[in-house]
């Protein structure tokens, strides 16, 4: 396979799932060519959970320059809303390198958003009191079959605005504005991990997180530790929550956390197969994904 072109004054895309080693390949463009870091991972831009969310650390963010993480507060809420009013102002500075896990937020960036009206407190509170299957129900068969309908916060999200809008989310995805950046302006990256590659790092890197002081970490958070606060949905925080206030042994809260991993980078894979697929593909398994790229001078 022909080397992927990297030109230093294009906007860089990497997406790719849990482990893959997407933010070493951000690092090694960033050495090579300069450009500023910006993380498009949903739970990265929390504090708090600096460890369990593999948020640069502090020898990384020496290396090149980071935007974007652990920015908000572990309680406050953050939509790809959110994400896309913040990244648009470092879109016009020294070259990006976004990179991260969460798809959505990099088919928003390239493919834009709709505009929808924030969601009221008390449909929100409706919402969480209804099973999935319940939610589902009450969706119309377009919106069905165009989200991931074994995704709890998809579901929701759709439910959510077909009640507070009258209208469906397909509706409104169908009168998205233009995005803020169009794939064709950027070199956009996929990480290609295979399950059978990628599921021993997803297990030797729980292992690490937990040398690297993640239960120290989950005792600090564990005070003000809400399953509804946003960040609470990092995998591994509520596993080792349950450890630390003592309602689950460290070896079953090692093994759950992992299985949670390894079902979310199944989700992640699935979703960059349905909806980047005209995004470059480095593959992990026969290379390290440095030696696949070809740096250019403008």
């Amino acid at each position: 396979m022909a080397p992927i072109t990297i030109r230093s004054g294009r906007p860089v895309l990497i997406a790719g799932p849990t482990a893959s080693g997407k933010s070493a390949l951000a690092l090694h463009i960033a050495h090579t060519q300069g450009g500023v870091i910006v993380n498009a991972d949903a739970m990265q831009v929390f504090d708090g959970w600096r460890i369990v969310t593999a948020r640069p650390d502090d020898a990384d963010l020496a290396q090149a320059d980071h935007a974007l993480y652990g920015h908000v507060a572990y309680d406050a809420p953050y939509s790809v809303g959110h994400w896309l009013r913040d990244v648009a102002p470092l879109l016009s500075g020294p070259r990006p390198i976004i990179v991260g896990g969460t798809g959505l937020y990099l088919t928003a960036l390239t493919e834009g958003l709709a505009d929808i009206p924030p969601t009221p407190d008390d449909v929100r509170a409706d919402a969480d009191s209804r099973p999935l299957a319940g939610l589902l129900a009450d969706l119309d068969a377009a919106t069905r079959a165009r989200i991931d309908t074994a995704n709890r916060a998809r579901v929701q999200r759709a439910w959510e605005v077909q009640k507070s809008t009258g209208r469906s989310l397909i509706d409104w995805q169908d009168a998205t504005p233009p995005p803020l950046l169009p794939r064709a302006d950027a070199t956009a990256i996929v990480v290609d991990a295979p399950k059978d590659w990628l599921s021993p790092r997803i297990e030797r890197r729980f292992d690490a997180m937990l040398d690297a002081g993640a239960l120290d970490e989950a005792r600090a958070m564990a005070p003000t530790w809400d399953p509804r606060h946003p960040s609470s949905k990092a995998i591994g925080a509520p596993e080792l929550i349950a450890h630390v206030t003592g309602q689950m042994s460290l070896p079953d809260a090692r093994v759950s956390a992992i299985v949670a991993s390894r079902q979310y980078a199944k989700r992640q894979r699935t979703w960059f197969r349905k909806r980047m697929r005209d995004w470059q593909v480095v593959h992990t398994v026969s290379t390290d994904p440095s030696t696949a790229l070809r740096f250019v001078s403008d």
